[in-house]
């Protein structure tokens, strides 16, 4: 090929078109300096099909060909470049038809669809359910109970009431029948143990034992159900264990008869009065709780004051040796000091067993509500001067200082032992303060607890009966028109009252005495016509209607 003439520009071919590279600067429609026109001739623009596969004219986007020259190349060229033979297409230039713009108006008219589709229905329920409610109040509105239904209803709610009082009174029966049993056998084990004090002391460690593998199972069983077992590591239960230890086991060991006589005569006795034990004869719980504190002291009475000598060195030797050694010797342990050494080490021994196993161990379930000794006497004695500085303490300095008052406590009540032990007449002196203060406290809850609290059944009983005379006459004044009813509303209320309390029973019968009164309260199980039913100052007209009453039949005299 012939060079070219100096002074002459090389003219653009096709091929040199191609054959340029990206790192030669080429002019382009967009970057060259002067406009280039790359219209088409007039003559041909009819015969060109315009492309289906641009979406926009050529003009509007830039070339995919690098090495595009406008300066020099025809329409056909520049369609050859700009749109590739159908062989030669990719699968970004189809993606290119379809753009951004489309996908989101496609995307929008969906989402408006789907809500308008949602609204529509959200219309639709709120609309069937404002119907549906609106239906309802009318047809509640429209409905108003008669007469008769009402009084249906109140005879309905009247029987369950009835109903409910039947089986607390079946209920009471039976709690009242084993109260009765656990009455007579209190009755009987306090003439048991009199007789056999004063005429056979001998066996009375043999009635002790008997009564301990009889109370005590029966004592765990009952506080472990009721979520009260804490209270079994007290050291009442520990000195009954060492009491039957003593006697049964170790009956010659001095050391362990000496401990365990100071526990009995002074904590245990004492805490009688600390802890209000009662003689209840119809409530086993406070039966077995006299036993557990006064037993051991009636028995230690027996077999170091009132059995012979003889046998008592024969079945007791630890204590006829220190009843009969003279003072100063090794076996003299009945000195105060003796005393309150040999009794602190089993008490030690339980304190710390009892901080340990109980108050740390079983921390979490105390804070939870479960009772304890430490628990009840800080609420017991809450209002107390004592019990104030306690209480005054920081929550980490309660306990110590509880366990501190309690271990004083029990020296001071250790501290005149040694006179119980060398004198029977003090000894049966201080047994008889202590079992004289338990029947005070058994009489206090008879008379002030027991009594108080029959009164209050007495009364909420008429109030009930009181509420259904009241409700029964509103119906039907309003219902029926007051005609199905005889009497006025204030004399059938005034008899209902005197019917419950006592008061018109003991009008109607005036020969009878005061006890009598509580033998004729109508019981409420007991189905008789209205005409019939005196008593309760209510006659119903209505279709034979009847109203229930009890009568409750007992013996005369008592409760």
């Amino acid at each position: 090929m012939a060079e070219p003439e100096a002074g002459q520009l090389p003219i653009p071919s096709p091929s040199s078109e191609v054959a340029s590279t990206d790192s030669e600067p080429l002019p382009t429609p967009y970057n060259s300096s002067t406009p280039v026109d790359t219209s088409p001739p007039e003559e041909h623009v009819g015969s060109i099909d315009t492309p289906t596969l641009a979406p926009t004219s050529p003009e509007s986007r830039p070339s995919r060909n690098p090495s595009f020259s406008g300066s020099s190349s025809t329409y056909q060229e520049d369609w050859d470049s700009n749109f590739p033979p159908l062989d030669r297409l990719t699968v970004l230039d189809l993606l290119d038809n379809f753009t951004l713009p489309q996908q989101l108006e496609k995307l929008q008219k969906g989402i408006s669809a789907q809500t308008e589709k949602v609204r529509k229905s959200r219309e639709a329920f709120n609309t069937k359910s404002r119907q549906a409610r609106e239906r309802m109040v009318d047809e509640w509105r429209r409905r108003v109970p008669s007469a008769e239904e009402q009084l249906d209803r109140y005879r309905k709610r009247m029987r369950n009431s009835v109903d409910k009082l039947g089986k607390r009174w079946n209920d009471t029966k039976a709690i009242t029948l084993r109260e009765k049993i656990s009455f007579i056998f209190g009755v009987m084990n306090i003439f048991v143990s009199g007789y056999l004090i004063g005429g056979w002391p001998e066996y009375m460690h043999w009635w002790y034992t008997i009564q301990v593998l009889y109370f005590m199972p029966i004592r765990f069983y009952t506080y472990h159900k009721r979520g009260y077992h804490y209270f079994l590591a007290d050291l009442c239960y520990f000195v009954n264990f060492l009491m039957i230890l003593s006697v049964w086991v170790f009956p010659e060991s001095k050391r362990l008869f000496t401990a365990v006589y100071c526990l009995a005569f002074g904590n245990n006795a004492v805490a009688i009065i600390m802890w209000r034990n009662s003689l209840v004869f119809h409530s086993f719980d406070k039966v077995t709780s006299l036993f557990i504190h006064i037993m051991p002291c009636a028995t230690l009475h027996c077999i170091v004051h009132l059995i012979s000598p003889e046998h008592q060195a024969e079945r007791f030797p630890a204590i006829y040796t220190i009843k009969h050694s003279p003072a100063g010797s090794p076996t003299a342990y009945a000195n105060v000091m003796s005393m309150l050494a040999w009794s602190t080490i089993p008490y030690a021994i339980w304190q710390l067993s009892y901080y340990f196993f109980i108050t740390v161990r079983r921390r979490e379930k105390i804070a939870a509500g479960r009772p304890t000794s430490f628990t009840w006497l800080r609420q017991s004695y809450s209002k107390v001067w004592i019990g104030k500085i306690v209480l005054g303490l920081p929550s980490a300095l309660q306990e110590p200082a509880f366990m501190l008052i309690q271990y004083t406590y029990a020296v001071l009540t250790m501290l005149p032992c040694s006179l119980w032990f060398y004198y029977r007449s003090a000894s049966a002196l201080f047994l008889m303060v202590v079992f004289v203060w338990s029947v005070y406290n058994g009489a206090t809850y008879y008379i002030d607890v027991f009594g108080k609290r029959f009164q209050k059944e007495l009364e909420a009983m008429r109030k009930e009966v009181n509420k259904w005379q009241t409700e029964h006459e509103m119906l039907m004044g309003d219902g029926v028109g007051g005609g199905g009813v005889a009497g006025t509303t204030e004399d059938k209320k005034s008899t209902m009252g005197e019917n419950i309390s006592g008061k018109g029973l003991d009008d109607r019968n005036e020969g009878d005495d005061e006890g009598s009164r509580l033998d004729h309260i109508p019981l409420l199980n007991d189905e008789r016509p209205a005409a019939a039913v005196v008593s309760t100052g209510v006659e119903v007209g209505d279709e034979g209607a009847r109203d229930v009453a009890r009568e409750r039949k007992q013996g005369r005299g008592g409760i």
